[in-house]
């Protein structure tokens, strides 16, 4: 779950619908300037899917400490760093899920997904917030996810499917990620997207990301092909700041309307 919150309650977000949200950047990426995703099924189906893992946690949400919804938000922007918020075997639960559940149907996407998780879980985190009784638990996941990798990628090559590209690709589900993010917690400050982005003539471009108004974001270069785009976002807005349990959160999931919100970027 993501969360934003407004003057009375929490916008709500779920990792899939931010993953959609993610690959429909990844969708209009591309001009001029940047070169679009290839082979692009492939890529945007991992970019699409890349946390579909957490869509049966979500529709369950749970309440910090503090009685807030657990869930990412603005002061976790770039890092993940709250693990001792985190049933961490829960976690690693999931986001192995993630990448089984496409594994079958889409290596090259399967192999995207378990790229993203593993940079999220060495680069990204923060060893210190876990248990050190848990660390051998994070290291075999590690290794298991880059054994799976090379499985995968032998399939690939003998299927004779495209098995090239995986850095690249990799740096645009971080960016549009990355993107998404900011969008689903209307990140207020600078940002530059994760990783330079691959140019249609040679080497990479890091963007930079300014919030100009609500979930409205310029990008600088830009990336899409029109001057200015809008997204959709679908989010729930739940009344209440603070929630005595579990179960009151969630009657206030469940009782809240899907909505469409904007997500503007423009160059």
């Amino acid at each position: 779950m993501l969360r934003l919150q407004g003057n009375d309650g929490w916008w709500l977000v779920t990792h899939p619908d931010h993953a959609h949200l993610a690959g429909e950047f990844a969708k209009a990426w591309g001009n001029d300037l940047f070169a679009p995703p290839e082979p692009r099924e492939h890529v945007l189906r991992g970019i699409y899917a890349h946390d579909n893992g957490w869509a049966a946690r979500d529709v369950k949400p749970v309440v910090m400490r503090s009685g807030k919804p657990a869930a990412f938000s603005v002061e976790l922007v770039g890092s993940y760093s709250a693990f001792e918020e985190i049933d961490l075997e829960a976690y690693l639960a999931v986001r192995r899920s993630a990448v089984q559940l496409i594994a079958q149907e889409d290596a090259y996407a399967a192999i995207l997904i378990s790229m993203h998780t593993y940079n999220l879980l060495t680069d990204r985190a923060d060893r210190s917030t876990i248990r050190a009784e848990q660390l051998p638990l994070l290291d075999e996941f590690l290794a298991e996810q880059l054994e799976l990798q090379g499985t995968l990628r032998e399939r690939l090559v003998e299927e004779g499917k495209p098995a090239d590209g995986f850095v690249e690709n990799f740096r645009l589900l971080q960016a549009c990620d990355n993107l998404s993010l900011l969008s689903c917690v209307d990140f207020g400050g600078d940002a530059t997207l994760l990783w330079p982005q691959q140019l249609r003539d040679s080497g990479a471009q890091e963007i930079a990301v300014s919030r100009v108004g609500e979930r409205s974001f310029k990008l600088t270069p830009y990336p899409f092909a029109d001057a200015e785009m809008v997204f959709k976002l679908l989010a729930r807005f739940v009344p209440g700041l603070v929630f005595e349990s579990d179960e009151a959160l969630r009657a206030g999931f469940e009782a809240a309307k899907v909505e469409e919100v904007e997500v503007r970027v423009s160059a």
